[in-house]
């Protein structure tokens, strides 16, 4: 338990007593002095100390308990939350004193360590824990053989509409139809500069701060900044071996009342899951009945290695205009190409567009042309040569997986996209601690699954940077 000896209020700020100490309470969490798990001095003594009311420090506590920022266990007392499932914390202007997710989640020794072998240069390492395609596979992006004078010609042509250029929409339109064969009007497709770009124009135009949404557990949602940054809870639905369970959705919803869901259905990240068919259409039911609205992310459903595999988004089951449907093509030719795209209803995407019109001006040109050429010319051939090379990868760390760690280490084989996720089911977590530290002796770094919400002992390698034969 902490020592009240150091904990003083600062002097009268015009606020309420117990605001001071909900301000106590945070900058002890900013600065270290409480880690995530902590657990806070006793109500009487904390009132003692501070010479304040106890039902002063309880209202504190339990504003703060509400935020998520604490967590009180009747008989056991009041600790700091050890992760951010279902944190609000609500968007302040003074930047420099804010809580934030980063003061909430210091770097464990792993992650130091890890983040000191990234800057080490001297030192051979690979790095599992990114989901980014190495230099030496993203493709080599022609630039169309057109003068600088027939691109401003094109660019008064194409003048951008408020959700991206027509070629490009319609070369978006064409790829979705070969990859899945699925038919979207053009006025459904608005152009993004990537997934988190369009999560971002979501949380902004969809969702006010104070709202629940819920993601998988285990999700990659769970490490981005910009739900906080919204002010909005997550709350996490667990995953069977066909993907959100309809239970875990149902009482989340019963709990929270849920303003949208955010999944990623097919090869999941981090577990790579491929959400079944009856699975999806249980989903859309619920949801449907509940009036949930559905944001899917497919940033990795054309990366199958099997073609018999369901790879279906679940946008085509969709017939009652649930779902928002995101996709992006960073993954497959890099960050330097940002863009991606967001498909739902036409009324949703222009009230989108005009957000963005009004934050952060419209999409360059540049950018998206590049991205309709390639789209056009080279989409098809590299999606069939990057998904013979990452069935490759997959394979081949597989193989050294289980060289490795024998029968200690549990995972489901590869179906597609970027990741594995394994579990070690016989150790506890202070030796797959130290399993990871070995591996990071050798120069491996990985992704602990705290990273994505996990509370058990998962890890995630990409393949996609799995780099021996």
């Amino acid at each position: 338990m902490t020592n009240v000896t150091n904990w003083q209020l600062t002097e009268n700020n015009g606020l309420p007593l117990y605001q001071n100490i909900m301000y106590l309470v945070e900058e002890k969490i900013k600065t270290g002095e409480l880690s995530p798990g902590a657990k806070l001095p006793a109500e009487r003594k904390l009132a003692e100390k501070l010479s304040v009311n106890r039902s002063t420090v309880i209202r504190a506590m339990e504003e703060l308990a509400a935020q998520g920022v604490l967590i009180r266990k009747k008989g056991s007392g009041t600790f700091v939350n050890p992760d951010k499932w279902g944190l609000q914390i609500k968007p302040l202007i003074n930047w420099g004193s804010s809580l934030t997710n980063e003061t909430l989640k210091l770097d464990s020794p792993y992650e130091q360590a890890a983040a000191s072998l990234r800057e080490d240069n001297t030192k051979p390492s690979m790095d599992l824990s990114k989901g980014v395609l190495p230099a030496n596979l993203l493709p080599e992006l022609h630039t169309p053989d057109i003068s600088w004078k027939e691109l401003v010609y094109q660019e008064k042509e194409q003048a951008s509409s408020r959700t991206g250029i027509h070629s490009l929409k319609e070369s978006v339109q064409q790829y979705l139809q070969n990859t899945y064969h699925m038919d979207i009007p053009l006025e459904e497709i608005m152009i993004t500069s990537g997934t988190q770009n369009a999560l971002f124009l979501i949380t902004q135009g969809l969702l006010q701060p104070g709202d629940a949404i819920g993601i998988e557990a285990p999700s990659y949602f769970y490490s981005l900044k910009l739900f906080q940054a919204a002010g909005l809870r997550i709350v996490p639905i667990p995953m069977d071996g066909e993907g959100m369970t309809v239970s875990g959705l149902q009482e989340a919803s019963l709990k929270h009342p849920l303003k949208m869901i955010i999944l990623n259905p097919i090869f999941q990240n981090p577990t790579g899951l491929v959400m079944s068919p009856r699975r999806k259409k249980e989903i859309l039911d619920y949801c449907l009945l509940k009036r949930i609205p559905i944001v899917e992310d497919d940033a990795y459903g054309g990366l199958t290695f099997d073609e018999t595999l369901d790879n279906r988004p679940m946008k085509m089951l969709d017939q009652n205009q649930q779902i928002i449907y995101l996709g992006t093509l960073s993954k497959l030719a890099g960050r330097h190409l940002r863009i991606g795209w967001m498909i739902g209803p036409e009324a949703v995407l222009n009230n989108l567009a005009d957000i963005r019109l009004q934050i952060d001006s419209d999409l360059s040109f540049l950018p998206q042309f590049m991205a309709d050429h390639f789209l056009r010319t080279e989409m098809n051939d590299y999606q069939v040569n990057i998904r013979s090379i990452l069935k490759k990868r997959s394979q081949n760390m597989q193989a050294w997986l289980k060289e490795e760690f024998g029968e200690s280490i549990n995972f489901q084989p590869s179906k597609g996209g970027f990741h594995l996720y394994c579990s070690f089911p016989s150790k506890s977590e202070e030796e797959v601690d130290d399993l990871l530290m070995e591996l990071l002796n050798k120069g491996i770094i990985t992704a602990k699954g705290q990273h994505f919400g996990d509370q058990a002992q998962g890890v995630r390698f990409s393949f996609v940077n799995y780099d021996r034969k």
